[in-house]
């Protein structure tokens, strides 16, 4: 679901802005969060319109606001608009845009979901962690407001036309382009034959959406924040700037392994431990970040963070419409959106201030560890798919007493 893709980008923008706002870094931080938490409220209703008007119209709107909001932040002048430029840039383009693009796989495949889904956040990710070379570059030759346009400029080029050429509104039953496979499991990884959907209240009621929540939360607040300090963290460690943003080219390698190998798992074997395999790769990541020299630690370190968004993508977007089927995906995913990008919200402040308490970036790690700790005790309860309200549970009838 959400990822850092757009963290990725924003974190080059974050020290030239900060000298030329005249501000400092908690405050772009704090803005940043402001902007995000603003952003998040927009995304169940955003949900409801994919559901009812479609993902074609929805790509072409959602693409087209996603633009003028990237141009908004090439022209901020303080940190009031800046938390627009943020609210704009983080409810359509990590919020919105992805939801469109989870949804449209998610109708479109059933049998080999968990693959398909992998592909998309193997390219997804890829794309997103080549941006912050490109903006780098581009900022170095020219100046941050540059960056921003051009970043809305490749949004316009890719974006738009993927809409209006690209995506079709599937039939009421679309045909999965993979046939059934003996022996393949269903559960998490597709919806099981004569599965029922569920709406977002009876998905919000049971105990494996708060769960896969919960991952989301976690993995998005954490990654976004370590995303977002990339280049100040990895300074700590001795890179330049330069040497620091190359250092999201590991995490596209990363991305893709384990988004593949999280979908192939899904697919084959089902979806019983893959939440929890996502948190003990976001502890291994906090681990290593709090031991960081310059060196094949550093590249360890990037290509575990990258693994940690593409496991976490691949296994959310598979197991969310597999336990909860399709004819609702948008309202069900929008909840699910909301929680998740406020959690990314949190993650760059949180980071931030527990630096700033602990001294370094290497205990802080070390502190914030304890949240994907937790998260993996709770996610060995995953259990089975859930079961839907309206399905009956025939009960064993117990002879009445006394009767023959």
């Amino acid at each position: 679901m959400t990822g850092p893709g757009q963290t990725v980008g924003v974190s080059v923008f974050i020290d030239p802005m900060v000298e030329a706002l005249d501000t400092s870094r908690a405050a772009v931080s704090s803005a940043y969060l402001a902007g995000t938490l603003m952003g998040a409220t927009a995304m169940p209703t955003v949900g409801r319109f994919v559901d009812r008007r479609g993902i074609r119209l929805a790509q072409l709107l959602i693409g087209s606001a996603f633009v003028a909001a990237l141009v908004g932040m090439s022209a901020v002048t303080s940190v009031f608009w800046l938390v627009l430029g943020f609210a704009g840039i983080r409810m359509f383009g990590q919020g919105s845009l992805s939801m469109v693009s989870n949804v449209s796989v998610a109708i479109w495949f059933e049998r080999r979901r968990g693959v398909a889904m992998a592909v998309l956040a193997t390219a997804g990710g890829a794309l997103m962690m080549l941006i912050p070379v490109g903006l780098n570059a581009v900022i170095d030759a020219a100046d941050w407001r540059t960056g921003w346009l051009v970043a809305a400029a490749a949004v316009a080029v890719v974006v738009l036309p993927i809409g209006w050429f690209g995506l079709i509104e599937p039939p009421s039953e679309p045909p999965d382009p993979f046939p059934p496979v003996a022996g393949e499991q269903p559960d998490g990884g597709s919806n099981s034959p004569g599965s029922r959907s569920f709406t977002r209240w009876e998905a919000a009621r049971t105990r494996q959406f708060w769960i896969l929540s919960i991952i989301g939360v976690g993995s998005g607040m954490l990654t976004t924040a370590l995303n977002f300090h990339q280049i100040d963290l990895l300074g700590e460690a001795g890179l330049s700037s330069s040497e620091a943003a190359a250092m999201f080219l590991p995490q596209v390698v990363g991305s893709a392994v384990a988004s593949l190998g999280v979908g192939l798992v899904l697919d084959r074997v089902g979806a019983r431990f893959v939440p929890a395999l996502t948190m003990v790769l976001l502890v291994l990541v906090h681990l290593v970040a709090a031991s960081l020299v310059d060196g094949w630690v550093v590249l360890a370190y990037a290509v575990l963070l990258g693994a940690v968004g593409g496991s976490v993508r691949a296994a959310l977007n598979t197991m969310v419409p597999g336990y909860f089927g399709v004819e609702h995906i948008g309202s069900i995913q929008g909840l699910m959106f909301l929680a998740m990008v406020a959690g990314t919200a949190l993650g760059p402040v949180t980071l931030s201030l527990v630096e700033g308490r602990s001294g370094s970036y290497r205990a802080a790690n070390l502190i914030l560890v304890v949240i994907p700790a937790l998260a993996l005790l709770l996610s060995l309860a995953n259990g089975s798919s859930p079961r839907h309200p309206g399905e009956r549970v025939d009960l064993p009838v117990e002879p009445v007493s006394g009767s023959a």
